[in-house]
């Protein structure tokens, strides 16, 4: 079970966002990430709980931030219910989409198990729906995800898989580079791991 500590900081200015402490496994039914967020003072700032099941469906999600929750899963597309602490500006949403993104490194994880891409394959086209900070609003977004190449890296605990990704936002045309390795993001815009106490875990195969 990975366990760990990503910084978050803006991509394009670089402005520190504060710290997500994660746990992850995957387990018979798919794979579930569950971590607390931080500000850059240290001050409690959110929560993030996703499963998966076995296709990288979203089976279950679960956001906190600000005073504002998101539940969700894959039902006619993706589905969703966001609520204030008191309950009254409570609304619903229901997109024709594949999955959920955000902030979290977690989604980028989920993301790559939906779509199982191979190296040196066409991009995939991909819809999401973003919650975006602070205030986690919705936002559909269509991505374009291509797996560039797979590489083994020598480590102490044995070879490491690591899957370098183009991500292409499709409504700005800007492009970003992702690397994972299992079910840990090593590196990508506004994320660094900085702490990993145990290896990756490793995804049976398709």
């Amino acid at each position: 079970m990975p366990r760990g500590r990503y910084s978050l900081h803006d991509p394009h200015d670089h402005t520190p966002l504060g710290e997500e402490h994660f746990h992850c496994a995957p387990g018979p039914s798919g794979w579930r990430y569950v971590a607390q967020t931080t500000t850059p003072a240290g001050d409690h700032a959110g929560s993030v709980d996703l499963a998966v099941d076995e296709l990288g469906r979203p089976i279950r999600l679960e956001l906190n931030a600000s005073s504002w929750q998101i539940r969700g899963a894959a039902l006619d597309g993706v589905t969703w219910v966001r609520t204030d602490p008191t309950g009254a500006y409570a609304t619903e949403g229901n997109v024709q989409a594949h999955a959920f993104t955000g902030t979290s490194p977690a989604f980028l994880i989920a993301t790559a198990r939906l779509l199982r891409l191979t190296p040196h394959t066409p991009a995939t086209r991909v819809r999401l729906v973003a919650f975006t900070d602070p205030v986690l609003a919705p936002r559909t977004v269509d991505q374009s995800w291509a797996l560039l190449k797979s590489e083994a890296h020598a480590t102490d605990n044995g070879p490491l898989l690591v899957d370098e990704y183009r991500i292409n936002a499709l409504d700005t045309g800007e492009q970003h580079t992702v690397h994972i390795a299992g079910d840990v993001v090593l590196s990508a815009p506004g994320i660094e791991l900085e702490h990993l106490e145990t290896p990756p875990s490793t995804f049976p195969a398709p």
